[in-house]
C-alpha cells in the first residue's frame, strides 16, 4: 500500500482526485496540507486522515507520507515538485508540471538521483477509451489517418480564479490545450513538427482566452480550439480515408458527456460504438502509479512525453507572438 498525501485543497483534489486515493485497492489517503490549516481539516474530516497539516514543508516532512499529489497552481508546480522529490517522496503533479519545457528536464534529472517515481497527472492515459482509439487507429481502423480535430471549452470570468491569473499560469492553452495536443500525440504514437495559432487574450486579466491552433504532423494534420470563455463543449475527431473515430466525452465523462467512442465506416456504411460508462480514470491512474512506485509493472505517463508535450504548448506561444509557423523542439 502507499500512503499518500496531497499538497492543497484545490477543487480537483476535493472533487476527483482525492476521493479517487480513496478508492484505490493498493494506496491509503493518510495525509492533506494547506496553509489554511482549519480548511485542510474541514475537507479531511470525511475521509478521517490521520495528519493534517498547516503547510506543505510539514507535509513532505513526515516520515507517514510515501507520494504526494500536488493540484498546486500551475506556476508553482515545477518547484514544489521538485521539493517534494528533495524528500525523497514519489510524485503525481497536476498538469501542466512546468510552466516551459525546459524545467522538466531539471525534474527528470532529480528524480532520477532521488529514486523516486515522478509523472504528470494525465488521468486520460489511464482511460480504456483511449487506449481503444489508438488501438482502432494502429490497426487501420479509418484507414490512412488525414486530419484530426479537437475542442475543450468552458466559461470562466471569476478574477479570483487561477485560470484568470497570468502569474500563478492561468489561461487556455496551459490549463486544456494540453489535452487535445496529449491525446492526438497517445492515440497516433506521433509528434507534432510546427505549429500556429491565433491568440486571443483577455483586456483584464491578460491571459490567453481563445486559442484557434494548427499542428502538422508527419502524415497529418491537426486543428483544435480552447477556450476559457466558451461554452462548455469537448470533442475530438480522428478523420481518415475509410472513417472516423469520434469522443464525445474525450477528457471529462460525466460533465462533458458519455465516454463513448463512435467509429464509423465509410467501406461498410456501419457505424460501430464502444462504451465505457463504468471507467474510473482517476482511480485507474492512482492505481496505476502506485503499482509502479511499488516496483510493480504498471505503466504511468512518462516525464519524457511531459517534455514533449510541453515543447508543443512551448511553440504555440511563440507562434500566436510570431504569427508564423514555429518549429516543435523535443
Amino acid at each position: 500500500m502507499l500512503n499518500w498525501g496531497v499538497l492543497s485543497t484545490a477543487k480537483i483534489a476535493r472533487e476527483h482526485v482525492m476521493p479517487a486515493l480513496a478508492r484505490a485497492s493498493n494506496g491509503r489517503l493518510v495525509a492533506l496540507a494547506s496553509r489554511e490549516r482549519a480548511r485542510a481539516a474541514e475537507i479531511a474530516a470525511p475521509y478521517g486522515l490521520r495528519h493534517v497539516f498547516g503547510s506543505y514543508e510539514a507535509l513532505l516532512d513526515s516520515s507517514e507520507v510515501d507520494a504526494v499529489y500536488l493540484p498546486l497552481p500551475t506556476a508553482d508546480h515545477a518547484a514544489w515538485t521538485l521539493k517534494a522529490i528533495a524528500a525523497g517522496k514519489h510524485v503525481l503533479c497536476e498538469k501542466p508540471i512546468a510552466m516551459e519545457a525546459g524545467e522538466i528536464a531539471a525534474i527528470e534529472a532529480a528524480a532520477r538521483a532521488r529514486g523516486v517515481l515522478v509523472a504528470e497527472a494525465f488521468m486520460v492515459f489511464y482511460h480504456p477509451q483511449w487506449q481503444a482509439v489508438r488501438r482502432l487507429v494502429s490497426d487501420g481502423a479509418v484507414g490512412r489517418l488525414r486530419r484530426v480535430e479537437g475542442c475543450f471549452t468552458y466559461y470562466n470570468v471569476d478574477p479570483a480564479n487561477m485560470r484568470n491569473r497570468t502569474a500563478l499560469g492561468g489561461g487556455a492553452l496551459r490549463d486544456i490545450g494540453v489535452y487535445p495536443l496529449v491525446t492526438a500525440r497517445l492515440a497516433t504514437g506521433a509528434e507534432p513538427l510546427r505549429v500556429r495559432a491565433a491568440i486571443e487574450r483577455d483586456p483584464a486579466f491578460g491571459t490567453d482566452r481563445l486559442c484557434v491552433c494548427e499542428a502538422e504532423f508527419e502524415t497529418f494534420s491537426m486543428g483544435f480550439t480552447v477556450s476559457t470563455q466558451l461554452a462548455h463543449r469537448q470533442t475530438m475527431l480522428f478523420h481518415g480515408e475509410d472513417g472516423t473515430i469520434e469522443l464525445t466525452a474525450p477528457f471529462n465523462p460525466g460533465r462533458y458527456g458519455e465516454d463513448t467512442v463512435v467509429l464509423s465506416d465509410r467501406m461498410r456504411g456501419t457505424q460501430t460504438i464502444h462504451r465505457f460508462a463504468n471507467a474510473d480514470q482517476y482511480r485507474l491512474q492512482a492505481e496505476a502509479f502506485a503499482d509502479a512506485a511499488l516496483g510493480g509493472a504498471a505503466t504511468v505517463f512518462p516525464l519524457s512525453a511531459s517534455r514533449a508535450n510541453q515543447a508543443a504548448i512551448d511553440a504555440l506561444f511563440r507562434a500566436g507572438e510570431s504569427g508564423t509557423w514555429e518549429p516543435v523542439a523535443l
